[in-house]
């Protein structure tokens, strides 16, 4: 199995910039490219990377997303006065040529080949190329947005050309529409883009029409194209979140790529001056994890814009470092999305409800009268002056120019030893893995306080020695000792209960408790809130009176797994991130029928919480499902689960229902805004 991360890098990418007086373009400089290249070096990044050196693109590649007649005329720049060069710039948008940008645009383009070379090669699983010019917004014959050719849609056909690539996903989280991009793809069902971008009714460049939700595609393209339009500033963490766990995670589960690209603009993240969004840049980790389960870890991420250049260096150093297999920083303080954020999530969610069948119970239509509509609807109806909303204006450019302030991420460090094992000596686990050491004897008191609590009688010698290993496991967590464990047991019922009390006593105020099957857990767990429980099965829940015991049915249990990755991405997910556990429990009950691939999927998926902190409990008729897990916990890619198909109605309805009643209690749970919300209750109330 392939392993490392590539950074690709050349300083020559440096060596162009604006040559004329251009407010537009002023904030696009080549410090963009050192300062991150630093940032990485002195964080000891870069030097864990695998360095990867970077060529010019040929004509050939180039042609695959441009025409003849555009590349002739980007040929003749380097061969420009001064004068011939502004002129050649006016024909194009907020762009600015150098007799030198040429020779860059065509290295940004081979550094992105490099980096798919390498990742389809095995010689890394994944990467990040930080190049210079961009290139989401450069159109088949026409350079825009600072872009000269776009590289990640050359990359893209390139993939599907020379490696065979059925589908490929590019995720575009700049802060502006990579239409570029939308243009070369939108007829094509084998290319799934998103984006979210700044839009404000389209305000905000590049001001199209075609930047809106329901710009889905176009003949079979129909339904592969989703935009997220951001209709006011300010957007935060949980607004990105909430993004992915019910529009793009979903949809990209059941697309089922082969490689996955991220337009990896900052100028999303806070302090950026285009952006004006005040999402943290240790989201991006976040984000970047969520995405490494896909296209079995296959993701080259491709430097966009990012103009603030503190932030700018925090996030990408934010996102290798997730590459690279660290622990993700701890989440806080996330709650729901603000309505604004909420609107356009109802909007995409309604718009491609006819493409994809994780939508189809969806069922609040697209906004018909947006928040931030109505806020300027009612400042003209309360006749404000003109010169009174000149001064607002003004006052409020001041506002914005005015110094964001943020704290720096915090340190990622990952303890000495990744993963240890409580398991049989016979059972082969990945080399990587430790084992717990015998020589760590219970005390006697330990032993004693066992029996009492977890047995009536006797107790077999082995049954108590299990239990012991998983609390060694704990305590070894407890002192960064190692980031995450996995336990075969005996009695997995009693080991969950040993695990959740000595966990709740000693290691963390909350505790996170994930349990695939149809085993009794008991409600005294969650009664103080220190720990939410969230179980998948087969049965049928009894009526659920507390917030923090959560219970999944689906009608065939976890071995449906469009029905259990449904569930994993829109229930488990938000309720998991916005509780921010200090450690989760994940729990494999006897019988869950749960697939290798879809348990490596959830356990993949869960260690972007809590630092990575988790202990896996297998019982001991399950010993296939040991070196599954091992490998998920060390931060192997998960198995592709192939694209999904449509869960089961009964079980989509049910989601639903469970979803309404508890988004009360839990924000990130919402999709809908307020009005939306109105509708869904009516529909569920006349099913």
């Amino acid at each position: 199995m392939s392993s490392g991360t590539a950074l690709i890098y050349d300083e020559e990418m440096t060596r162009y910039k604006l040559l004329w007086v251009d407010p537009a373009c002023k904030i696009e400089v080549p410090e963009r490219l050192t300062v991150s290249h630093t940032a990485l070096q002195e964080e000891g990044l870069a030097e864990r990377c695998v360095s990867v050196p970077i060529r010019q693109a040929t004509d050939a590649e180039i042609l695959l997303a441009h025409s003849e007649e555009y590349l002739e005329a980007v040929k003749k720049t380097p061969y420009m006065s001064l004068d011939e060069l502004r002129t050649f710039t006016q024909q194009y948008g907020d762009v600015y040529f150098h007799p030198n940008i040429y020779h860059c645009a065509k290295l940004a383009i081979g550094a992105t080949l490099q980096l798919v070379d390498s990742v389809m090669t095995g010689k890394v699983r994944n990467g990040m190329a930080l190049v210079r010019p961009p290139g989401h917004h450069s159109q088949r014959s026409a350079a825009n947005g600072f872009c000269v050719f776009n590289n990640v849609a050359i990359a893209a056909h390139y993939a599907k050309k020379q490696y065979g690539i059925k589908r490929v996903l590019i995720v575009d989280w700049d802060v502006h529409h990579g239409q570029g991009v939308q243009f070369a793809f939108e007829d094509d069902p084998s290319v799934l883009y998103f984006s979210w971008h700044r839009y404000e009714h389209q305000g905000f460049w590049p001001n199209l029409r075609e930047s809106d939700y329901d710009s889905v595609g176009k003949e079979k393209g129909a339904g592969f194209n989703i935009n997220v339009p951001w209709n006011k500033v300010g957007m935060e963490n949980s607004d990105y979140l909430s993004v992915f766990f019910h529009v793009l995670l979903p949809i990209a589960y059941e697309f089922s790529p082969d490689l996955v690209f991220v337009c990896a603009g900052f100028d999303s993240a806070i302090g950026d001056p285009e952006g004006h969004m005040c999402a943290t840049p240790d989201i991006f980790a976040h984000l970047t994890h969520l995405l490494k389960s896909l296209a079995g870890g296959k993701l080259c991420a491709v430097l966009e814009g990012g103009y603030n250049l503190t932030s700018l260096s925090q996030s990408v150093c934010q996102t290798v470092q997730t590459l690279l297999g660290d622990p993700a920083p701890q989440t806080s303080e996330l709650n729901g999305p603000c309505e604004s954020a909420l609107e356009s999530i109802q909007c995409v969610r309604s718009a491609h409800k006819p493409f994809w069948a994780c939508l189809k119970h969806t069922v609040a239509p697209p906004v018909s009268e947006p928040s931030t509509k109505r806020c300027k609807l009612a400042e003209k109806e309360e006749g404000v002056q003109a010169e009174e909303g000149q001064k607002e204006e003004g006052d409020g450019q001041k506002a914005e120019e005015e110094e964001v302030v943020w704290m720096k991420p915090p340190s990622r460090l990952a303890p000495p030893v990744h993963t240890e094992v409580a398991i049989p000596a016979d059972l082969e686990v990945p080399d990587r893995c430790d084992r717990v050491r015998s020589s760590l004897a219970p005390t006697l008191q330990i032993l004693q306080r066992l029996r009492d609590n977890f047995f009536e009688g006797s107790a077999e010698e082995e049954a108590l020695m299990s239990l012991c290993s998983v609390i060694a496991l704990f305590e070894k967590m407890k002192k960064q000792e190692i980031r995450n464990g996995l336990a075969l047991v005996p009695d997995v019922s009693v080991a969950m209960l040993c695990a959740a009390q000595h966990a709740r006593m000693s290691l963390t105020n909350r505790l996170l408790l994930v349990y695939l099957g149809d085993g009794e857990i008991p409600t005294y767990i969650t009664e103080d809130g220190k720990a939410l429980v969230v179980q998948i099965s087969s049965k049928e829940p009894e009526e659920q009176k507390s917030r923090y015991q959560v219970s999944v049915c689906l009608k065939k249990g976890c071995s449906d797994v469009a029905g259990l990755m449904q569930a994993v991405l829109c229930l488990l997910l938000p309720l998991a991130y916005e509780y921010d556990p200090g450690l989760v429990l994940l729990v494999q009950g006897p019988g869950s029928e749960v697939g290798k691939a879809a348990w490596a999927q959830i356990t993949s998926l869960l260690q972007g919480l809590a630092q990575g902190h988790t202990l896996a409990l297998i019982q001991e008729g399950e010993k296939e499902a040991v070196g599954t897990t091992a490998a998920s916990l060390l931060g192997d890619p998960a198995p592709s689960l192939g694209p999904l198909g449509a869960p089961l109605p009964e079980d989509m309805e049910a989601m639903e229902s469970l979803r309404q009643r508890l988004q009360t209690h839990w924000g990130l749970l919402q999709n809908a805004a307020a009005k939306g919300k109105e509708v869904e209750e009516k529909g569920q109330n006349q099913d």
